[in-house]
């Protein structure tokens, strides 16, 4: 799609003052930003989506000023100001000087991408101080916020019950695309349950002013650990969307926080919000609009699946990730947070790994493997081979009641943090695989037991294949299979069969359903 005169102009570093060395251009469907060394320059694309309108020069302007005075309420050095995009005589556009005032941009102070917070929960570099304090910045935000009438009427409950219902209304087609009959069924009966139920505790945070202009959209990726705290791009275009109660404001960050599988982050910065804010009332609501931010991403996820300019790959990761919002609606809505034990288990060579490493990635959940573990107990690196008889040295039975042991407690480990696991093991013993099962479920996590299997002609080549690959942790040989298969238990109970050779990416859908849905 061809560029307007104006985009392809600020392509160019002669364009600003600063002359950059470079500058590189990125998108959303509302905006264009130019990236420099030192800034950002923002530019809102002539679009009217309903819910927001930037057709007119005027109003490009307006909201350009709009999102300056609102955003540095959280910012500090950040927004620096607006400038006009003109175009001099001689037909040469630039940001700022003499000429036709063509476009609007809003000047930033680029922000180091490492230090998002997003980032910095992918890579596991952050803290409780620091969730706690960004949780003081937002608390010390909320608790100054300024609330009048009109903005109060937001939080009445008929208002919110109008906004759910459009919800549900607008997510009625992606039933069983990327939400279950029974996650739609029970997340709107709880939501309907509970407008009626708790009217009156809606109608206490209206009349005591807990219902404020706000950020409207405090995601991790709006969040930056640099100079202090930066909370930035909040909604300028539009105040329903940025009227809210605080709690449903808070919400934002913390599902965001259980979205990447680190609930017991989630869990540090509602207590130090609420201690902040003393708001007793509010915290009897953290699930209910947890529940609605929730649904509002899985909803905005789906939307991607119908739009023709989304590639086919993007939309499968959108896919994925409006079912896993789904999910976490669902948990909210049907008694809170709870974590979740995925064991992939199977013979060597059934694929058990590669299925787990699917799982972790498209789920982002760490894998806890018994390759590896076995390994770390017995001291050696995971890229040292140990071929060595069936039942004999580190593959002894000792030494396997010693590593599922550990096995096991690292699992729980995790589940009690509130933060799901994969474990990735044979399990061929049921006392095993009853140890984890029943431990899991004792703690009020959800578990989903997936045994892996295929032929053995596939067995075969896999495990001849594995000693070229230098990364493959696995000691496992054609010889250890056949003894394993003679000794190996089976599972009694309920739990996902997963043939392996014909594994494909619809499989892959297949399965996120059934452990999501």
């Amino acid at each position: 799609m061809s560029l307007p005169e104006v985009i392809r102009s600020l392509l160019e570093p002669s364009a600003y003052p600063e002359r950059p060395s470079g500058v590189e251009l990125k998108q959303t469907h509302i905006s264009y930003l130019f990236f420099t060394p030192e800034y950002v320059y923002k530019i809102k694309k002539p679009v009217n989506f309903g819910f927001l309108d930037f057709t007119t020069l005027e109003k490009r302007r307006f909201y350009c000023h709009q999102e300056l005075t609102l955003n540095r309420r959280m910012t500090e050095g950040v927004y620096i100001n607006v400038l006009p995009i003109v175009k001099k005589g001689s037909g040469e556009i630039t940001v700022g000087g003499k000429g036709k005032t063509i476009e609007y941009a809003v000047k930033m102070k680029r922000l180091p991408p490492e230090m998002m917070l997003n980032r910095m929960l992918e890579d596991g570099r952050i803290s409780n101080d620091i969730v706690k304090e960004t949780a003081r910045v937002i608390a010390n935000f909320h608790l100054k916020a300024d609330s009048t009438k009109e903005i109060s009427r937001y939080g009445l409950p008929a208002v919110l019950r109008r906004n759910s219902e459009e919800n549900f209304m607008q997510t009625e087609g992606f039933i069983k695309r990327t939400i279950s009959q029974k996650q739609f069924k029970e997340i709107s009966r709880y939501t309907r349950a509970m407008l009626e139920d708790s009217q009156g505790l809606f109608i206490q945070r209206v009349e005591e002013g807990n219902i404020k202009d706000l950020h409207g959209d405090i995601h991790s990726d709006h969040v930056c650990i640099s100079d202090g705290i930066q909370i930035f791009d909040c909604i300028e275009f539009n105040e329903r969307f940025r009227y809210s109660d605080v709690v449903s404001d808070m919400a934002f960050l913390a599902i965001d926080l259980d979205f990447y599988n680190r609930h017991d982050l989630s869990k540090v910065f509602a207590e130090a919000y609420f201690e902040t804010t003393k708001d007793k009332a509010g915290r009897k609501l953290l699930d209910f609009y947890k529940c609605y931010r929730a649904y509002v991403r899985g909803k905005v996820e789906g939307f991607k699946l119908d739009e023709e300019e989304v590639p086919d790959g993007e939309k499968e990761a959108s896919k994925i990730r409006a079912m896993r919002y789904f999910h976490l609606a669902d948990l909210y809505a049907t008694g809170g947070f709870r974590p979740t034990l995925t064991v992939v288990c199977g013979l060597s060579g059934t694929g058990k790994s590669t299925v787990a490493g699917i799982l972790s990635e498209r789920l982002e959940i760490d894998i806890i493997s018994s390759d590896v573990v076995r390994k770390d107990l017995a001291g050696i690196s995971q890229s040292e081979h140990r071929f060595e008889g069936f039942e004999e040295g580190i593959y002894s039975r000792h030494f396997t009641e010693k590593a599922y042991a550990e096995i096991i407690k690292r699992g729980l480990s995790r589940l009690k943090e509130g933060r799901s696991v994969i474990l990735d093991a044979t399990f061929s013993k049921a006392d095993h695989r009853d140890a984890i099962v029943k431990a899991a479920e004792n703690i009020g996590a959800n578990v989903h037991i997936i045994e892996c299997t295929t032929g053995e002609d596939a067995i075969r080549g896999r495990l001849k294949k594995r000693f070229k690959e230098k990364d493959v942790v696995s000691d496992a040989r054609w010889e250890i299979y056949k003894r394993q298969k003679e000794l190996y238990e089976r599972i009694d109970y309920p739990h996902i069969t997963l043939n392996t050779s014909v594994f494909k990416e619809e499989s892959i859908i297949s399965l996120l359903t059934k452990i999501l849905g």
